[in-house]
């Protein structure tokens, strides 16, 4: 893997991160960097799982492989900040 892939892999992932976020209600108390892994690999599992279906490739944009992605993003967050927050104490 090149530099500019590790590079685009953490922007795709802080863009998917980051949406997802959005979609789950109420605050998150996540670090940005648990965000960006939660990202990329929402970004990887829904485009398996689009490629899966046989939605992975269309013309244009790919809004089935998105709506995947920001889905599997805001059900890892989800678990992830149930699972962050109880273990760790905030002050």
């Amino acid at each position: 893997m090149t530099v500019t892939g590790i590079f685009t892999a953490l922007i795709i992932g802080l863009i998917i991160g980051a949406l997802g976020r959005l979609v789950v209600p109420g605050k998150q108390s996540i670090p940005i960097w648990l965000t960006i892994v939660v990202g990329i690999v929402a970004a990887f599992l829904g485009t398996a799982l689009a490629n899966a279906v046989g939605v992975g490739t269309t013309s244009g944009v790919d809004w089935i492989e998105i709506i995947f992605q920001v889905g599997l993003a805001a059900l890892g967050v989800a678990l992830v900040a149930g699972f962050y927050g109880r273990s760790h104490v905030h002050r």
